[in-house]
């Protein structure tokens, strides 16, 4: 079986869990829950938990625990898109090649969906808990990475100073800040709970946190130069996004051509310090490296 076909295989499994830790439709509040799974069930990569579970096995987890913190990182990233995607915010009517939660739902009804998955998220990890009460210590280290790479000191820092910055010129220092935090954090998340959960040392750890940082960071750049050189057709989304709204980007910063080297430089130091981790096969550093060559 090729990458192609494994990634592909590895994103159905990952729909299986997405939806089996969804509510329940019902109760007068139901329109709540179907707003949730428009949102989590439009599509998408599915990175975040799939890097979450190569991490695990990379240290070698095995049983089912990860995936209640699979569902939550991919719950949490999602509510952050609809946030994104809000009149307030970045104003899109489409993600992901359909209307967003905000258009389909109302802008209500958009606010409160990304506050219900956000919330769910952290009832789903919960339940880790009642699957494997001898490992707590381990489940409650991975409950705190969760919390804080996705609050004021992770993705909503950044997002806050990205908002802030819309219509002025930042500096490299602040942009790699924003990276690092709005899109770095939920990356480092994702695999440095894999890798608690399956027992890695702090050191191990670590090291994860260091590859998964310049993982999001390329992974950041290359959205930079999607939105300047791909179409709305392929993207599922409005391309010139950046420019609209002012934005500074590593495009507008280093150059198209430097922005593209930076990316595979990036990446190409990602995955030298994994395979000192020696990973048990080579599908996390073809994952990494597919990154590079994403097109949407």
């Amino acid at each position: 079986m090729n990458f192609k076909e494994t990634y592909q295989r590895k994103v159905e499994e990952i729909e299986q869990i997405l939806r089996a830790y969804l509510p329940e439709q019902e109760g007068y509040q139901k329109v709540i829950m179907e707003a949730m799974e428009y949102s989590l069930m439009a599509g998408g990569k599915r990175l975040r938990p799939m890097l979450m579970k190569e991490s695990y096995r990379l240290f070698g987890g095995e049983s089912a625990l990860i995936e209640p913190f699979m569902a939550a990182i991919e719950m949490i990233h999602t509510y952050s898109l609809v946030h994104d995607d809000l009149p307030a915010m970045d104003n899109d009517d489409y993600r992901r090649g359909r209307k967003t939660t905000h258009v389909v739902y109302g802008e209500d009804m958009g606010i409160l969906a990304g506050d219900a998955l956000l919330n769910y998220a952290f009832e789903t990890a919960a339940k880790a808990f009642d699957m494997a009460p001898q490992a707590s210590l381990e489940i409650g280290k991975a409950m705190q990475i969760l919390a804080k790479k996705a609050g004021i000191y992770g993705m909503i820092g950044g997002q806050v100073v990205d908002v802030k910055s819309t219509k002025t010129t930042v500096s490299g220092e602040v942009l790699d800040f924003i990276y690092k935090l709005k899109t770095g954090a939920l990356i480092e998340s994702s695999m440095m709970i894999g890798a608690v959960l399956a027992g890695a040392d702090e050191a191990q750890v670590k090291t994860i946190e260091e590859i998964a940082g310049m993982v999001g960071l390329a992974f950041q750049i290359q959205d930079d130069i999607l939105d300047v050189i791909s179409t709305a057709e392929v993207l599922g989304k409005p391309i010139h996004s950046d420019e609209k709204n002012e934005k500074t980007t590593y495009v507008t910063w280093k150059g198209l051509d430097e922005a593209k080297a930076l990316v595979e430089q990036i990446s190409m130091e990602a995955i030298q310090k994994l395979e000192s981790l020696n990973p048990p096969d080579m599908y996390l550093a073809e994952l990494l490296e597919s990154l590079i060559h994403r097109d949407k």
